[in-house]
């Protein structure tokens, strides 16, 4: 089948489409590392394998590459609208670009998708980090430093409702422990409490704001106010866990590896479809893959009854 440009109404759509697609709101790159892409998948050797730097003594020692490898394969991605050629000629209130529009603005959000179910699925068998383990779990190995946990359980009288001080209590604990996480060599890897994210869904969120308001409702200084910001990410599908996230690393919890960015296309009335159907197809494509980086940066606060 050809791609086939109809003329201003192609390139009003495709228009349309950009613009959209550029304007939607995104936190992918806040959360992931971005990584270009350059074949079918891509081998990661180099995660957790930086030394720190040492005294010269007798010379340089050279610290090589992880043994183990952890391989991305890319992923192809895609959504398309079908228009009947009818509903084309009859549009005089611009439906069909409030549909692009729509499908622009999935397009631009996908990734943020990922990543919350990589977050919803991240302590289960299957979802591992580079280190070969579950990305939320309790014995991520070390060379030169115990087992370590980046998940915490905490009390709330209600799990999917947390009254303000319970999450307080909670965050608390999440930003002690991700500051003590340590990487393969045993260095510390949070060396403040900046760049910290916290990620929540929805039946969370007035909970989270309130525990990191300014005043506490005693009247004392809240301590942990303006620590993280809240973010209610929709996608997530667990409503009794929350996340905390650090963010400004060079790795981050998360790796964007970018194969293919967007593409916009049409098959219209010159098309097989076009011809037999009379039915226009308005589509995106595009490679990637949306993966676990830096366990040490993500912390999964599951609340239970207290």
């Amino acid at each position: 089948m050809a791609i086939v440009d109809t003329g201003l109404l192609t390139k009003g759509l495709r228009s349309e489409f950009f613009g959209r697609f550029e304007a939607a709101p995104v936190r992918y790159r806040d959360f992931s590392t971005r990584v270009v892409s350059s074949g079918h998948s891509e081998v990661y050797r180099w995660l957790g394998s930086t030394p720190q730097l040492r005294e010269w003594g007798d010379g340089r020692l050279a610290r090589g590459l992880r043994s183990e490898s952890y391989s991305l394969e890319n992923l192809k991605y895609e959504a398309t609208l079908e228009v009947d050629r009818d509903e084309i000629a009859d549009d005089q209130t611009g439906q069909i670009r409030v549909r692009v529009g729509e499908l622009a603005q999935r397009a631009a959000t996908h990734k943020d998708l990922l990543i919350a179910q990589l977050l919803d699925h991240g302590a289960e068998a299957g979802y591992h980090s580079y280190d070969g383990v579950p990305f939320f779990g309790d014995n991520h190995p070390s060379e030169e430093a115990a087992l370590q946990s980046n998940r915490i359980t905490s009390g709330a009288s209600v799990p999917h409702l947390p009254q303000a001080g319970e999450f307080r209590a909670a965050l608390g604990q999440a930003i002690t422990l991700i500051l003590g996480l340590k990487d393969d060599r045993g260095e510390p890897m949070a060396l403040n409490a900046e760049g910290l994210y916290c990620v929540v869904p929805p039946n969370m969120l007035f909970a989270a704001l309130e525990a990191l308001s300014g005043t506490l409702a005693s009247g004392a200084t809240n301590v942990l106010a303006g620590v993280a910001p809240v973010l209610s990410f929709p996608w997530l599908a667990k409503t009794d866990a929350w996340y905390l996230l650090k963010t400004d690393g060079v790795v981050r919890p998360f790796i964007f590896q970018d194969r293919e960015p967007i593409e916009f296309t049409a098959l219209t009335e010159e098309s097989e479809e076009g011809f037999k159907r009379e039915k226009y197809l308005y589509g995106v494509r595009a490679r990637y893959r949306m993966a676990y980086g830096y366990w040490q940066y993500a912390v999964q606060v599951q609340f239970d009854e207290a």
